[in-house]
């Protein structure tokens, strides 16, 4: 009888009551997450602290947007930021650029550089006329990515149907089509005026000279017909206490004229990535004698394919300890203070899609010299032999890791409470 009990204890313990969930899902930290169990959202950039990775964005909600509060978010290590089609940086984004969201919960809370909110904060009404979802707890972004960006990966376009110049302000319906058929609002107005820039092949173009071709009127209404662009999104504040309109920054009337904007774009980021070293993953680290070691680590993923192939079996490579913001821990003087050096003896993809964030590219290294901050599961920035040696300003590296958690950045208070 006790071993019938045990056994039913057992099975009752593994079992779980019709129509019962898992707990919230939190990444694990050193692993990639699972995408399907992301959050998603929208939002304006308001703030950016560049050098930690962060920022603030005020949440497109179904209530008065202008009255949303500024939302902390944290980019994840191995977090992407994607303007104009092409990889970059937080520094690259425009402050007032809306952008879609791909988030989770904090993978280790007492880490968070921002701060640590209730699992279920998106189902809360922010009340003040705010509504729900403006204040969500999954603020640990994978994916960052402006309009352009969105509809690129998704497959979509805008479809442009009329616009309406009255004396004061013009306005444009369009709605948002593609493969994914996930169109937010078909037929929303939005704004433009004399700052929209409008792209065509290499010109850019005015309000103004389009109205001159005779494209949009300069008064009345026209049909525009569907046609299809690509649009940059901004928010203005709007007149007749409207709760949200967004504005049109930018319209890129074809293929070639967004090309060259993420053509421009991605060299930006190849020469950031150059001097401040790719980011990674440590998967494994075998400890010879005498300070020499063997390392394993996956490259961090969304880069242009160039950057990758810089790492060459042979070639000489520098690694270095990161922190969670990607910043260098090791060393007084800049990143290559303490770097550990050493020969590439292999590089693989392992067959197989890699996850969101990674780049599924291994690199196993040699040196003679392994630092304390290069242990498996641990964020490290590694350098190829042909990117420049480069010493970094003051704000973007730590230091030699003797510092506290509370030390690592400027705390999460430095987001107020409204």
């Amino acid at each position: 009888m006790r071993l019938l009990a045990a056994a039913v204890c057992l099975v009752l313990a593994g079992a779980r009551a019709p129509g019962a969930t898992e707990g919230p899902y939190r990444p694990e930290a050193g692993k990639f997450p699972d995408l399907a169990k992301a959050h998603t959202y929208r939002g304006e950039l308001v703030f950016v602290d560049h050098v930690n990775r962060r920022g603030s964005l005020r949440v497109l909600g179904v209530g008065v947007f202008r009255r949303n509060d500024p939302h902390p978010f944290a980019m994840l290590p191995y977090g992407m930021v994607r303007y104009h089609g092409a990889p970059a940086d937080l520094r690259d984004i425009p402050l007032g650029t809306i952008m879609h969201v791909t988030a989770f919960l904090p993978p280790d809370p007492k880490l968070s550089s921002v701060p640590v909110l209730p699992v279920d904060n998106k189902d809360r009404d922010a009340n003040h006329y705010r509504g729900i979802g403006v204040f969500p707890a999954e603020n640990h972004v994978l994916l960052l990515e402006d309009e352009p960006s969105y509809c690129l990966r998704t497959g979509s376009r805008w479809k442009l149907k009329e616009m309406d110049y009255p004396k004061d302000q013009a306005t444009l319906v369009a709605s948002l089509e593609g493969a994914s058929n996930d169109a937010k609002n078909p037929g929303e107005k939005l704004t433009l005026d004399g700052a929209t820039r409008f792209w065509r092949g290499r010109e850019q173009l005015s309000l103004g000279d389009m109205i001159a071709e005779g494209i949009l009127p300069a008064s009345g209404k026209l049909d525009l017909g569907d046609r299809a662009v690509y649009l940059g999104l901004t928010w203005k504040p709007c007149p007749d206490g409207i709760f949200l309109r967004l504005h049109i920054s930018d319209v890129w009337l074809d293929e070639a004229s967004l090309k060259r904007a993420a053509d421009n774009q991605n060299e930006t980021h190849k020469a950031f990535i150059r001097s401040r070293w790719m980011p990674a993953y440590v998967d494994n680290v075998e400890y010879g004698k005498f300070g020499r070691a063997k390392v394993t680590v996956t490259l961090f993923g969304g880069m242009d394919p160039s950057l990758y192939a810089d790492f060459k079996k042979d070639e000489t490579a520098l690694i270095n300890a990161a922190e969670n913001t990607l910043k260098h821990t090791g060393g007084h003087y800049g990143p290559a203070h303490m770097a550990s050096k050493g020969p590439i003896v292999e590089v693989n993809k392992p067959p197989g899609e890699a996850p969101m964030g990674s780049s599924g590219i291994r690199i196993t290294m040699e040196t003679d010299l392994i630092i304390e901050g290069i242990r498996p599961g641990k964020v490290v920035r590694i350098r190829a032999a042909v990117w420049p040696a480069v010493d970094l300003p003051r704000e973007e590296y730590l230091g030699d890791g003797e510092f506290r958690v509370e030390d690592r950045f400027p705390t999460p208070a430095i987001f107020p409470k409204y």
